[in-house]
């Protein structure tokens, strides 16, 4: 693959995102679901980290605030849930303004580096903002991204409202993983999962969000190995992330067993400071992590919470890592022999 310069890689965010890719069934329940005047007051949006739920979300969202009466003849006209880009909704939307729209998501502690978790005041926030008069149309949204990443206290905080909402509320959570998903939190929502793309919607997809060509040698290549995930390919972009998530992948596949001298190479390849490497590392990791904890159902669920436990660990030494520019060969070696343990 042709490397690239993180820098180089600029993408438009979800909220931002007006075209979406992939996706036609899902947008078409949640259509109809809102043109017969019966949507449920809320959707828990899962599937794999990366591959459009928020862009989904965010489109609905859009869509609703923009017509925000069912029976408006452009809604039942609607094929689609897109909005004109000349829209104020679009323009509020895009610029994180919108009165009628909460988003709750990890946000910078007092030190600027990202919370393990969504805060307790900021779940807290929609009692004041589901209790408040809606900006335009009565309408109140509150997109969570994502709900895997509440805790205890923020789940139970947005609980209160998710039990008892006020007319004209609508919930849109996104979750990558629904062994995280509180089970008081599932039975209140209407479930919709969200596939993988296909390779050439992840191509198109990623050359929307950059602008880049739909050719471009880097882009198709990252496509290909980004297993229908545009945030994974737009990641895959940077530097040698490619070669890194193929050597993680290997080490994981043999876990519980270590291999000490793989290990040692494998945080030599991640010295020094490319952030789209470390990158490559931990999205390997907790995409791994992901597809066990999904299959909750049937598996070891001691060894599903040792898991979940250890999710919470990698995340927090990965952001220390980056935040301090710690050495990477010690966070590999940590990551893994609490991997093995949980495994074992």
């Amino acid at each position: 693959m042709a490397k690239r310069d993180e820098s180089e890689i600029a993408a438009k965010a979800p909220r931002e995102t007006l075209a979406l890719f992939g996706h036609a069934e899902a947008e078409t329940t949640l259509r109809e679901a809102y043109r017969g005047g019966r949507i449920p007051h809320a959707w828990l949006i899962g599937g794999a980290p990366g591959i459009g739920k928020a862009t989904l979300a965010y489109r609905l969202a859009r869509f609703i605030l923009a017509h925000p009466e069912p029976s408006l003849p452009a809604v039942q006209r609607a094929t689609n849930l897109a909005v004109n880009d000349d829209d104020p909704v679009v323009r509020h939307i895009a610029g994180g303004t919108h009165g009628s729209l909460l988003v709750l998501e990890r946000t910078l502690n007092e030190r600027g580096v990202l919370r393990t978790a969504i805060a307790v005041d900021d779940a807290r926030k929609t009692v004041a903002f589901f209790g408040s008069t809606a900006a335009t149309g009565g309408w109140r949204i509150c997109l969570v991204d994502t709900v895997d990443e509440l805790n205890a206290n923020s789940a139970n905080a947005l609980l209160k409202v998710l039990e008892e909402p006020p007319p004209r509320s609508l919930f849109l959570l996104l979750s990558n993983s629904s062994g995280r998903v509180l089970p008081t939190i599932q039975s209140r929502c209407r479930r919709l999962t969200l596939r993988p793309l296909e390779a050439a919607d992840v191509v198109r997809a990623a050359a929307d969000a950059t602008g880049m060509a739909a050719d471009d040698q880097a882009l198709q290549e990252a496509a290909r190995a980004a297993e229908g995930s545009v945030g994974r390919a737009l990641m895959l972009l940077g530097g040698a992330a490619i070669g890194l998530h193929q050597r993680t992948e290997q080490l994981l596949t043999a876990l519980p067993a270590l291999d000490h001298k793989a290990l040692h190479a494998l945080g030599d390849a991640l010295a020094g400071n490319d952030r789209a490497a470390l990158a490559a590392f931990v999205d390997t990791v907790e995409r791994w992590l992901i597809a066990r904890l999904g299959n909750g159902s049937n598996a070891n669920l001691p060894r599903l919470a040792r898991l979940s436990e250890v999710w919470e660990k990698i995340g927090r030494a990965a952001r220390e890592t980056q935040e301090y520019n710690l050495e990477r060969k010690p966070l590999v070696f940590s990551v893994f022999g609490m991997l093995a343990e949980a495994m074992r």
